[in-house]
């Protein structure tokens, strides 16, 4: 076929390149377009263009016979260049396809990406990549964890294993080396049953960065829906690595855990008018984006990042559906949290729970089988949604974050809304028929300090992104212990570890889901950076090496996750309802005491400076966890938790409740170990900022 030939007629769908063993169809979107041009590239990056002069319900489509997987291809798109319409095609950018399953390169910023410009792109941005999809699955099959079940551990694919003494150097970094027995293995010590991987979608560092001689290390700068990012894999060919994505899924799978996907799809790496053109700018900027009603040129900016995604659309809508179905069925992935949510769900403005993205998803047969949970906020106005998004939906619970760490650090607000934390956020999820897991529990996300920091530091130091210490948030609500930064005095930093292991408790042993940070259970610091997105070094990555709070957080996590695990009444599938149990002589399914150990009152509620507080949870009531629905008799705790500096005696409640207690955690201890024997009735002294765990003994 020559340059000057055009393809044959092929399909308008499905969408993207399908090879087909002997060629490859080609189909791209666009209502605006007037002509497309397929670019292939070979080795030595000498370009052949051949149209697509088939057009069918506005796609853009051509079979060419001698095109096979490896090929590097991108798009020209043909069209109106009217700025102050929001029309910005011009044939001199190379595009790279939407669907495109595998992208090659990265985007150098320079002047001829730029829609103005009449100057060529193609060798500043990256190309798209035939691929053959086979791969041999073997007997793999999902883990199907229940949500009660679920324990999240949220990771960054390169920065997990690119230190890991046990895992080959050249491995270090790469879905590979997660993949490798070495990390699995540590995984599966946990015991937690998903990991959260930060974007994995292929990604380019803004302009804004490469001018200040840093790249993007988190990933939520977008660039293909489709392709995992070939920086994380250490094959090269493009087909190996989405073998090597899917080699790490099956290695994951088969130790029982679940992979969940960090999927950006509020805003792409296109940012605003003044951004780059890389791919949906030019193929239909009108459509794929967000404009500002009263002004086309200008883009309506939900995300702080430039641009919004226009879930409103069917053809845009599509792209996002297209690319959700890909992952879970071809790339075998169990579930996705989205990036700012609530940008996906606005309408005309508002954030609305029926929009067509909400619908879209609840109708379709496999992504509403998926996890789903949303960062439930955007920046826009109204765009804090925590606890408003629809059934299906689980959500990251920022009001959690924010109540642990304000009990823990700085004791404000006295206790009712922790204990709405404690027992599955029923203020937030009990009155729309969603469950208690709808509650993603979160001290630490990769967005803000680590644990230790949280305990380290109460000011943001982020001078090393090179932006003057303005970005990242000022709403910490952090406790230092006295001393900003490292400190040598050995009070201050018993007093750290045992701050960090109240958070620990209180994250793992509270009714939802609970999402842990890679690192945190190994005392990771990045220094009191709290928005290490630039920070792709030591900063940022997970470090192995041993110290003594690293062994101890570490043993805690492990005790505390086991405890989970063991017990059912720590993870309710339903809300308490605080009413008496079977055979119970009057215990409650949930009761809350003050330290005299009197059940609390409604003054207690509303008591600022109340900073002690008892949970009892009884087990003897469960129901629905057997395979019959049928009761299960399970243990029951007393948990009490003090945030104030002082020492404490809190009365342990009598008959009913109990005949004594036994001491299985104590965040005084080292690793939290516990092993006393207390008597009902008894005054159990609490050490300043501790928790304690009892299980109830009955004669």
């Amino acid at each position: 076929m020559s340059a000057d030939t055009p393809a044959w007629p092929g399909r308008p769908f499905p969408l993207g390149p399908t090879w087909d063993g002997q060629g490859t169809n080609f189909a791209v979107w666009s209502s605006s377009a007037t002509g497309v041009e397929v670019c292939l590239f070979d080795t030595a990056g000498n370009e052949r263009r051949v149209p697509l002069v088939d057009r069918t319900f506005q796609v853009w489509h051509g079979y060419l016979p001698d095109v096979h997987p490896g090929q590097l291809y991108g798009f020209r798109v043909n069209g109106p260049y009217d700025p102050a319409n929001g029309l910005l095609h011009n044939p001199a950018k190379l595009l790279v396809d939407p669907y495109a399953k595998a992208i090659v390169g990265d985007f150098t910023d320079h002047p001829s990406a730029y829609a103005a410009s009449a100057d060529d792109s193609a060798r500043y941005v990256p190309r798209s990549a035939i691929i053959d999809p086979a791969f041999d699955w073997g007997d793999d099959h999902r883990p199907d964890v229940p949500w009660d079940d679920t324990v999240i551990y949220e990771l960054h694919v390169r920065g997990f294993t690119r230190q890991h003494p046990d895992i080959p150097e050249e491995l270090r970094g790469t879905y590979a080396g997660l993949g490798h027995p070495a990390a699995v293995d540590y995984l599966r010590s946990l015991q937690i049953s998903a990991v959260e991987l930060l974007p994995v979608h292929q990604f380019v560092t803004e302009p804004s960065v490469q001018q200040r001689g840093r790249r993007n290390y988190w990933g939520y700068n977008t660039l293909g829906f489709l392709a995992p990012h070939a920086p994380y894999a250490c094959a090269s060919d493009p087909g190996d690595v989405v073998r090597e994505f899917k080699t790490m899924v099956r290695a994951l799978h088969a130790a029982g855990i679940e992979v969940i996907l960090d999927v950006v799809y509020n805003h792409t790496c296109e940012g605003g008018p003044t951004g780059p053109v890389l791919s949906l700018r030019g193929i239909d900027n009108r459509t794929y984006y967000r404009l500002l009603p009263g002004d086309p040129s200008r883009y309506a900016d939900y995300t702080g990042c430039g641009n919004t995604f226009d879930a409103r659309l069917p053809s845009s809508l599509r792209l996002i559906m297209d690319s959700l179905r890909y992952w879970v069925t071809d790339m075998h992935v169990d579930g996705f949290r989205f990036d700012l949510a609530s940008a996906l769900a606005r309408s005309l403005h508002d954030v609305d729970r029926l929009s067509a993205f909400f619908d879209t998803i609840y109708q379709d047969p496999v992504i509403s089988q998926a996890k789903l949970i949303a960062e439930p906020w955007d920046v826009g106005a109204g765009g804090y949604q925590v606890g408003n998004f629809p059934p299906l939906w689980t959500e990251w619970n920022g009001k959690y974050r924010d109540t642990a760490r304000s009990f823990w650090g700085h004791g404000s607000g006295g206790v009712r809304d922790l204990a709405y934390r404690l027992s599955g956020s029923s203020d937030l999820y009990g009155d729309d028929g969603r469950l208690p897991f709808a509650s993603i529990n979160f001290v630490t996300a990769h967005d803000g300090f680590t644990l230790r920091d949280l305990v380290t530091y109460e000011r943001k130091h982020n001078e090393d992104n090179g932006e003057d210490n303005r970005d990242g948030t000022e709403d910490n609500r952090s406790y230092n212990c006295g001393v900003e930064g490292p400190s040598d005095d050995p009070a201050v930093a018993d007093l750290r570890l045992r701050q960090a292991r109240n958070l620990l408790v209180t994250l793992l042993l509270s009714t939802g889901a609970p999402m842990l940070v890679a690192g945190d259970e190994r005392w990771r610091t990045q220094g009191g950076n709290n928005n290490a997105y630039v920070q792709d070094n030591p900063t940022s990555w997970l470090s192995w090496e041993s110290s003594a709070p690293a062994s101890d957080l570490l043993a805690l996590t492990q005790r505390l996750i086991a405890l989970r695990r063991a017990s059912p009444v720590l993870r309710q599938r339903a809300f308490f309802e605080g009413t008496p149990v079977p055979d119970g002589n009057g215990a409650k399914d949930l009761a809350w005491f003050h330290p005299s150990g009197r059940e609390l009152a409604d003054p207690d509620w509303f008591d600022s400076d109340l900073r002690t507080i008892g949970m009892y949870l009884d087990g003897r009531g469960l129901r629905d966890r057997g395979p019959r629905g049928e009761l299960i008799v399970d243990d029951s705790y007393l948990l009490v938790f003090h945030s104030g500096d002082d020492l404490v005696s809190f009365t342990l409640p009598e008959a009913p409740w109990a005949t004594s207690y036994e001491v299985v955690i104590d965040t005084a201890s080292p690793a939290g170990v516990g092993a006393d024997n207390v008597a009902a009735g008894s005054a159990l002294p609490v050490g300043p900022r501790t928790t304690m765990m009892l299980r109830v003994v009955r004669a």
